[in-house]
């Protein structure tokens, strides 16, 4: 609550203060324009953002109902402001409002619709457009149905002219917005989301743990492989520890041997870095 009139109080503080600059008489804009346009007066292009500043903050009261502050529509909306102002034509015969409050708009929707969820939304013309207009069409809909009844997805769709899965995506998509594990459940509790999640399989530190234990394994084997010769440091490497190991058959090809003269290297290799591991503490994973 005291959050809500701080910020109140802090937008009609620049409410106040945008009033401030008078508005143009459309002489004076085109006067503006064509200084910014020909000479890139930044001077000119300032006082054309000033005096439709009280606009932005019309058009974004319209998007107060998505509970984003104020200020920040506000702010999203001046930057579209902004660049209408780089883009204008005052030689088109329309006034700058006009043609900005397209841009004011659009920066405004894209930042809503990035603030929504950490899933990018909107990816398509169709989506677009039920992101903003669903909820009050489906009010809508529902109140045509009459007491007691709901407007189906396809009717809906209709009214849009959209799919019907798009419809029935996006109703999923807007019921239920992201939020932080670490938020509490409630004020002044001392519990938050994350506490009730289940945890499943080993923890973080036991994870750690274990890839710093696979790390010194694997430099033990390392170490025993100083102590073979070719043939079974052949093996460690394409047999014992290969993401694809070769086969015994593969292996008696290469030194060309047989493959059971293969498998009784193997055997040997595998017994002396047992007993290296297990001089180093490392029984039960040379197991």
């Amino acid at each position: 609550m005291a959050t809500t009139i701080a910020q109140d109080s802090t937008i009609d503080r620049y409410v106040a203060e945008i009033n401030k600059h008078p508005l143009l008489t459309r002489e004076q804009e085109v006067a503006l324009a064509l200084r910014y346009r020909d000479e890139g007066d930044l001077e000119a292009a300032h006082k054309l953002v000033v005096s439709n500043l009280r606009f932005v903050v019309k058009v974004a009261h319209e998007y107060r109902g998505y509970s984003l502050k104020l200020l920040d529509l506000v702010q999203e909306g001046n930057i579209g402001l902004m660049m209408a102002v780089k883009k204008f034509d005052a030689s088109k015969g329309y006034r700058l409002i006009s043609y900005a409050v397209w841009w004011i708009r659009a920066y405004i929707q894209n930042f809503i619709m990035r603030s929504w969820s950490l899933v990018k939304l909107g990816t398509t013309q169709a989506q677009r457009k039920l992101f903003f207009k669903l909820r009050s069409e489906r009010e809508r809909s529902d109140r045509a149905a009459g007491d007691g009844n709901i407007a189906t997805v396809l009717s809906i769709a209709d009214r849009l002219n959209v799919g019907e899965k798009d419809v029935a995506d996006m109703e999923v998509r807007l019921s239920a917005r992201d939020f932080s594990l670490d938020v509490e459940i409630q004020d002044g509790a001392r519990q938050t989301h994350i506490d009730l999640l289940s945890v499943e399989g080993i923890s973080q530190e036991e994870r750690v743990a274990e890839m710093e234990e696979r790390q010194l394994l694997r430099g033990k084997v390392f170490e025993a492989m100083e102590h073979l010769n070719e043939k079974e440091r052949y093996i460690v490497e394409k047999r014992l520890m290969a993401d694809e190991p070769k086969t015994l058959q593969e292996i008696g090809l290469h030194f060309r041997i047989s493959r059971e003269r293969a498998r009784q290297i193997e055997g040997n290799v595998i017994r002396k870095i047992r007993s290296v591991l297990a001089e180093s503490g490392f029984e039960r994973s040379a197991a």
